[in-house]
């Protein structure tokens, strides 16, 4: 009877630590993450309304395939994707539109 009880509480960690990596991939994919391919799309979209189309889609397909992310809307709402928002010039200018 004593090894039953071993069974039950491996069993209890099992479906504990199942139920945390699912709320963990819940939790990533809040936070903007995005395959690769994903990239072109989303940074044509950030890049829509900019007179200088060509240097924000090279940094900004340049950030999404570091960080796979690309921050909402046309400007502005970094916070939303840390990577994206710490990535700064060495002059410590944002690299990322």
């Amino acid at each position: 009877m004593a090894g039953g009880g071993s069974r039950s509480y491996t069993g209890f960690v099992f479906v504990l630590l199942l139920v945390l990596m699912i709320a963990f991939s819940d939790v990533a994919q809040g936070y903007n993450k995005l395959r690769p391919r994903d990239c072109k799309p989303r940074c044509t979209y950030r890049c829509s309304a900019t007179s200088h189309k060509k240097p924000c889609m090279f940094f900004c397909q340049k950030c999404c395939a570091k960080c796979l992310c690309v921050p909402a809307g046309v400007y502005g709402n970094k916070q939303s994707c840390a990577c994206y928002n710490k990535w700064k010039t060495q002059q410590g200018k944002p690299k990322c539109p």
